[in-house]
């Protein structure tokens, strides 16, 4: 650029050579000048509009006021040679804010350069798109960026800008994009092959940042991302599915690692068993690896990164794991090493699991060296410490933590004061042994933090003494006491003002305690308060003219001085009470103005809004928050914070009497109904009526010409297709025992390319009733015409309803989602059981009719002979596990069965059907009695499905 651009280069040189700072304005105004004449004439070429542009570009970095070059460089943008454009983008994202009037100029530009097939324009717009992130470029590019970003001709490196650029955009204008329609189609772009570019940077690092903005406000969305992260993770630490170029270190991409350790801990632990164990193995396997330190240090820097983001993600897994004990080993080194960014990583995870841990005493071995943390030469290491503190104290170590919290503060650095001084009365609040040690730590605090004290804490004080009967002699005997002090904060004199004013009687027969000594002591300390303070002390004098009669002249005296000062509250505070003073024998009046203070009202503590305000809320947010775990349980469960009740133990919710559980059981099992093994009739307990848990993310079904025939077929038949197109055929074979099963899917891809960012997952609408979990990770990759197998285990838990939904996603060419209904039905755990005559007809009048009964009438199709077609009929029946019981029922049209549902929770439910078809009125009846109306209802809805179907 130097030697085409030779103008450029001169001026440059000329404004180095400047000696001082007037030459080089000087040397600026002409040349600006001579720019105004040429843009002015007209007549330029590109190469000369880019020199210029570049002039301009130049003298706006060295600080100076640029107004003129704007459209020009709008028209550069235009331009087709790259040097040109180049310097037009520059141009526009240095020069023009982003609610610039030209900006809209460039727009339909930009879209033009996205939409070519040329990378370098594609990779030059998008870099102009994130530096300048205006709201109409969102709006109107955030499309073109999501198509190049997913179009399977992008270049590497162009997807990977395109994803930045995206989450600059979302996190500038998130409502500008439509993340739920997109979240699949990113999800999908987990499995890359193009795992890290030039090591730092690539297309799966560059979508992991962006999904990880996007689920932090999506969850529901982007849950998919939970299965292809800890596949992905599996991959890479298990299968070492990377090249060596990918290992930094020897550590295979851990800026991918730690970017999907996090990305896991945004939700709440999987309840799928293969899944948690997957995740286990990787755990274990990262801290294995990081149990001994090498001597490289970019080596123990990239290990220790992807380590302590292992251990927040036991720690949010289950906190009483194995791994989170040996975690807690490992941590227990860290906050004694010798570099400080180990000793902060280790005390911020410590305290990550301080917050969630049900037993703290792993880490009370190691408080010494966590105190001596506190006076670390680091102020962020001192920081994390008390962090650390505030989480791990309880009932055994409060006094010890807030008295070395008390000692240190006097030197803290100021920086952390204000924060200390929330912290330390919170802790005295919530683990007061008695009331007396609260009262005194907390004096001893506002004594000793001063002007870091807010008002949140007084308060809080004040509060508490007001609600303790027991506490209010002692506390006006403290606060006087500390008042006596030759140097007293105005915090401390709000404290006494208020509690003398409304306690002082209750020491003033004492001695050393009368009311002259009270007020001289108090009016004192008035002369260095602010008006606000003064006010507050003339409240409690005219407290005092009621209770104290013999101290009134001195009292009215006062109220006599402040009736002239220039401050209007005083002054008007003054002149009412001097008025209110001096009324003659009118006591009651006066008595019912200064009446004791009630007792106030149960309220959350504002030191806790005062903390968390202070600690606010990052782009990446935390999972966890400072605390006991019950308060971070409260945030994940009911996402409120604790109530706090009068006392100043208090400080956790009020407890919660729990409420007797009003269960309404379905009548009573009749003997003989429920079958055993054995043949015996085992007698039965009531069944408790549960709501199903339905979820508000239900898969929308795929819809096909023979999607439902398949599925059909499928309920009552242990194998065969369930979905085919011209790209994928899915196959289920199926096995159950008892309450068990076993489900065999079968994914075939029938085309000449690979399915690329394979997803499988299974949405079970009544999880409570029903578990259906794959054994293992799904692939990620179907090679072409090859087939892959994947296992399900199946549990009956109760009776159900609905069928559980497989949703399957790849890619090939375009993104393809298939949601289809697995035929899982509570038939399919039925065993069948032969009758007699006797014994079936015997239990079908014990169970009676509804609401043990459901009944149908529906019409039903003739074969070719215009004859039943009870083969298919009884087959039907055989294929819902029932016994098909031959010279049961007089009529030999008919067909009967019976078997027994196997459940975990509910045990066994016997199940009798009779199936009355009538051939002249083309019609047939479907009665099916159940000991439990839900099974009889099912079973009734499943068999007229298959019965009315299409027998073709």
């Amino acid at each position: 650029m130097a030697t085409n651009m030779r103008g450029l280069t001169q001026f440059i040189a000329d404004i180095r050579g400047a000696r001082v700072r007037e030459l080089e304005e000087k040397r600026i105004n002409k040349e600006m000048a001579n720019i105004r004449k040429k843009f002015k004439d007209g007549n330029l070429d590109g190469y000369q509009k880019k020199k210029y542009v570049a002039k301009i570009i130049f003298t706006y970095i060295l600080g100076y006021k640029v107004d003129v070059g704007h459209m020009e460089a709008v028209n550069l943008i235009s331009s087709s040679k790259y040097s040109e454009k180049q310097i037009g983008y520059l141009a526009v994202t240095l020069l023009m804010h982003e609610n610039s009037d030209f900006l809209r100029l460039v727009v339909n530009s930009i879209r033009k350069d996205l939409d070519e097939n040329n990378e370098i324009n594609n990779c030059l717009a998008l870099h102009a798109i994130a530096n300048v992130g205006s709201s109409e470029m969102a709006e109107a590019l955030a499309e073109d960026v999501h198509r190049l970003l997913i179009s399977p001709t992008s270049m590497s490196f162009v997807k990977k800008k395109a994803a930045l650029t995206l989450l600059r955009l979302y996190r500038k204008h998130p409502d500008v994009i439509p993340t739920a329609e997109w979240a699949s189609r990113l999800v999908s772009i987990m499995d890359d092959p193009d795992l890290v570019c030039y090591i730092f940077s690539g297309v799966v690092i560059c979508v992991t940042s962006l999904i990880m903005a996007l689920a932090q406000d999506h969850l529901d969305a982007y849950a998919v991302c939970y299965t292809k992260a800890a596949d992905r993770l599996h991959r890479l630490i298990i299968e070492h599915e990377y090249s060596a170029t990918y290992a930094y270190y020897k550590v295979p991409s851990p800026w991918l690692q730690v970017k999907l350790l996090r990305l896991l801990q945004y939700y709440p632990p999987s309840d799928d068993a293969t899944i948690r164990s997957v995740l286990h193995e990787v755990l274990q396997t990262i801290m294995n690896n990081s149990a001994e330190p090498s001597r490289n240090v970019q080596h123990n820097n990239a290990q220790h990164a992807v380590l302590f983001e292992a251990i927040s993600l036991a720690i949010h897994l289950d906190s009483n794991s194995p791994l989170v004990g040996t975690a807690a080993v490992l941590l227990a080194r860290f906050i004694s090493s010798k570099e400080t960014n180990v000793r902060y990583l280790g005390l911020d995870t410590m305290a990550h699991l301080a917050a969630r841990a049900d037993s703290l005493d792993p880490l009370k071995k190691h408080q010494g060296t966590i105190i001596l943390s506190l006076r670390d030469k680091d102020i962020s290491v001192r920081r994390r410490a008390l962090d650390l503190l505030y989480s791990m104290c309880d009932v055994d170590n409060s006094e010890l933590i807030v008295g070395e919290l008390l000692r240190y503060l006097k030197v803290a650095d100021y920086a952390l004061r204000e924060e200390m001084v929330l912290k330390i009365a919170i802790l005295t609040e919530k683990y007061a042994s008695s009331y007396k040690w609260y009262v005194d730590m907390i004096l001893q605090l506002i004594s000793a933090a001063g002007d870091h004290v807010g008002d949140e804490v007084w308060y809080r004080v004040v509060q508490i003494i007001t609600n303790t009967e027991d506490l209010q002699e002692y506390a006006a005997k403290v606060v006087f006491e500390h008042l006596k002090a030759p140097s007293t904060h105005e915090s401390l004199v709000k404290v006494g003002g208020y509690v003398l004013g409304e306690y002082g009687h209750l020491i003033a027969n004492e001695p050393g305690y009368s009311p002259i000594e009270q007020f001289q002591l108090l009016h004192s300390k008035s002369q260095f308060c602010v008006a606000s303070t003064r006010s507050l002390l003339l409240s409690t004098y005219i407290k005092w003219v009621n209770v104290f009669p013999e101290i009134k002249p001195q009292l009215i005296h006062i109220f006599e001085r402040y009736r002239h000062v220039l401050d209007v509250e005083l002054q008007q505070r003054a002149c009412e009470f001097y008025t209110l003073a001096n009324r003659p024998d009118d006591d009651e009046m006066l008595q019912n103005v200064c009446e004791e203070m009630p007792p106030f009202p149960p309220r959350v503590s504002a030191l806790l809004e005062r903390l968390d305000r202070k600690h606010g809320d990052t782009e990446d947010k935390r999972t966890w928050i400072h605390g006991g775990k019950e308060i971070n349980l409260e945030r994940q469960m009911t996402k409120r914070k604790p109530t706090l009740g009068t006392e100043p133990e208090g400080n956790s919710a009020a407890p919660i009497s729990p409420g007797s559980t009003d269960t309404q059981g379905v009548m009573a099992s009749l003997a003989g109904l429920v079958v055993s093994p054995t043949g015996g009739v085992p007698d039965t307990s009531q069944q408790d009526i549960a709501d199903p848990i339905s979820s508000s993310r239900t898969p929308r079904l795929t819809i096909g010409p023979s999607v439902d025939k398949w599925f059909n077929k499928l309920t009552y038949s242990t194998e065969g297709v369930l979905y085919e197109d011209v790209q994928i055929q899915i196959g289920v074979k199926s096995r159950y025992q008892g309450h068990l099963g076993q489900v065999a899917i079968y994914f075939g891809n029938k085309v000449s390319a690979p399915l690329t960012s394979f997803t499988a997952t299974i949405h079970v609408p009544d999880s409570d009733a029903l578990s259906v979990i794959f054994t293992k990770i799904p692939p990620s990759t179907i090679a072409s015409r090859t087939q892959s197998q994947q296992l399900l285990q199946v549990e009956c838990k109760k009776a159900f309803s609905s069928f559980p939904t497989l949703t399957v996603s790849f890619l090939a060419g375009a993104h393809q989602s298939i949601s289809i209904r697995l035929p899982i039905c509570i038939t399919k755990f039925f065993e069948p059981v032969k009758l007699g005559q006797g014994d079936f007809f015997e239990r079908w009048k014990l169970i009676g009719g509804p609401p043990r009964e459901a009944q149908s009438v529906f019409p039903i199709s003739l074969d070719n002979a215009a004859q039943l077609d009870l083969p298919r009929h009884r087959q039907v029946i055989s294929g819902h596990h029932l016994e098909n019981l031959e010279d049961v029922d007089p009529n030999p049209s008919n067909i009967v069965g019976a078997g027994v549902l196997h459940t975990l929770i509910d045990g066994k439910v016997g199940c009798l059907l009779r199936l009355e078809p009538n051939r002249e009125a083309k019609l047939c009846r479907l009665t099916v009695r159940s000991t439990s109306e839900e099974v009889a209802a099912e079973v009734q809805k499943l068999v007229e499905m298959i019965l009315k179907a299409d027998p073709s």
